[in-house]
Parts: C-alpha cells; structure tokens; sequence
C-alpha cells in the first residue's frame, strides 16, 4: 500500500509558536457560554449512563438542554445583529 500523505502537502500550516490567533482567542470567548452550556448538558447526561434517571435527572437534563437552546438563541441572535450593524443583507 502506498502512503499518500508523502506526495501531498499538509493541509493546515504550522505555525511557529503554535498559538491560537487573537481572532480565534475571540471567537472562543464569544463562544464560550455556549461551550460552558454544553459542558452541563454533558454532565448531567453522564451522571445517568449507568443508572436509570431519576425525576430530578430527568429535569437537570432538560434543563441542561433549554439552557444550550437559548444560548444558541442568544448567540445567533446576537450575530445577526452584529451582521445587521455591519450593513449586511439578511
């Protein structure tokens, strides 16, 4: 069998320090409710892998779940107007 990866090019280049950029330091920060959102979605869907939930998992998992909803609402939201200010079409 033969190696491709030899006859191609990298696809992503190497940076020399290997940080991420100040744009996508941003883009994290922006994210970051989201991320922190789907951090406690996953939490409470682990905590129930080996058992059967119980009526107060049931709820922190819905809950978990409407809180990933509206702050993707928010953020999207948020974008488009952020969009809108810039003299984008919608």
């Amino acid at each position: 069998m033969k190696s491709i990866a030899a006859l191609q090019s990298t696809v992503t280049p190497w940076s020399d320090g290997l940080e991420p950029s100040d744009a996508e330091l941003d883009a994290i920060e922006w994210e970051m409710p989201l991320i922190l959102a789907d951090v406690d979605l996953l939490d409470a869907e682990i905590a129930v892998l080996d058992r059967m939930p119980s009526e107060l998992d049931e709820r922190r998992i819905r809950r978990a779940r409407r809180r990933v909803l509206a702050t993707r609402r928010d953020l999207t939201n948020q974008a488009t107007a952020a969009a809108g200010m810039a003299g984008g079409a919608a």
